[in-house]
């Protein structure tokens, strides 16, 4: 890679670093696994640098990589056991937005991996659904359903827990 392409990398990524991380955790509710997760997702966008940087898009490029990777790793036999416990974070800001991390947490736990991130997708992220279909490679019709089926057991599980 030259020069120009490797800063020209290291700018793109250094920009877009906490943001995949913090999308990376509402996926998998495990700040050790979402650091995973951005950095498989960045060592993928780094060997295919050449590609990645002709993109039309290069944020949904990465997005896709990001996602398809925590639907790779989420089907892993190892990845089933989750983290009970919160570790230290050093040296992350941790966004101020949401009030009740550990409520959010717990409803998103209540959802399948694919529902889970249709959702971040769709309604943390702001994709469309023809956009999330696209990153994660599946029809519109099922990004509708997946969102319509993950928003149902939300309501069910906000209900519960408000119980």
């Amino acid at each position: 890679m030259e020069r120009a392409d490797e800063d020209d990398f290291h700018a793109y990524v250094s920009e877009r670093l906490e943001r995949w991380r913090r999308t990376a955790y509402l996926l998998c509710q495990d700040w050790h696994t979402a650091d995973d997760l951005v950095s498989i997702t960045v060592t993928k966008l780094f060997r295919n640098w050449r590609k990645v940087r002709t993109a039309d898009n290069r944020d949904a490029y990465a997005q896709r990589v990001l996602s398809r990777s925590w639907l790779d790793e989420s089907r892993r036999a190892s990845r089933r056991e989750w983290a009970q416990s919160e570790p230290v974070e050093v040296g992350w800001s941790v966004p101020d937005r949401i009030v009740d991390r550990e409520s959010l947490a717990r409803l998103l736990k209540a959802l399948g991996p694919k529902q889970r991130a249709v959702l971040v997708l769709r309604f943390y992220l702001d994709y469309s659904v023809e956009e999330t279909a696209d990153i994660l490679r599946i029809s519109a019709g099922t990004v509708k359903s997946q969102s319509a089926r993950g928003l149902e057991t939300l309501r069910a599980a906000a209900v519960s827990l408000g119980s």
